[in-house]
């Protein structure tokens, strides 16, 4: 049982080596994507693609004209083709976000990524926000 043990935490040490390894949050790229979310709509800031494993943080910067809503965020597993349209399984999803507090975050493996904004009833008027994904 010891000798199954060990062989199966030495093939996973080797499988994370082959891959990278887990990147150190300190090191993540930021990327940034603006638009509207429409009053009782969806908006689709974007996607994103990561080849290495490690940590992620998404969180909206700026909401206007009122910063005090709050709001939806999804993340789902992106197509290969990078079109975030479709029935995409989620992962996570927030439905009380607020502004410059992370909605969604923790673990992630390499793979292609797409983030939605979505009006939970709040809204009266149409939000533009600014959005950052900070990933491996």
């Amino acid at each position: 049982m010891r000798w199954f043990l060990a062989a199966a935490l030495g093939a996973a040490a080797l499988a994370t080596l082959s891959c990278g390894g887990v990147v150190d949050p300190s090191k993540n790229v930021t990327e940034t994507f603006t638009g509207t979310i429409p009053v009782q709509g969806t908006a689709i800031p974007g996607h994103y693609f990561t080849s290495k494993n490690g940590e992620f943080t998404i969180k909206v910067t700026s909401l206007q004209p009122n910063a005090n809503l709050f709001f939806g965020t999804i993340l789902a597993q992106g197509p290969s083709d990078g079109n975030c349209v479709g029935n995409l399984p989620i992962l996570q999803q927030n439905s009380f976000g607020t502004v410059n507090t992370p909605v969604l975050g923790g673990a992630i493996i390499s793979g292609r990524y797409c983030v939605f904004l979505f009006d939970i009833g709040t809204f009266t008027v149409p939000q533009t926000y600014t959005l950052t994904v900070s990933h491996p």
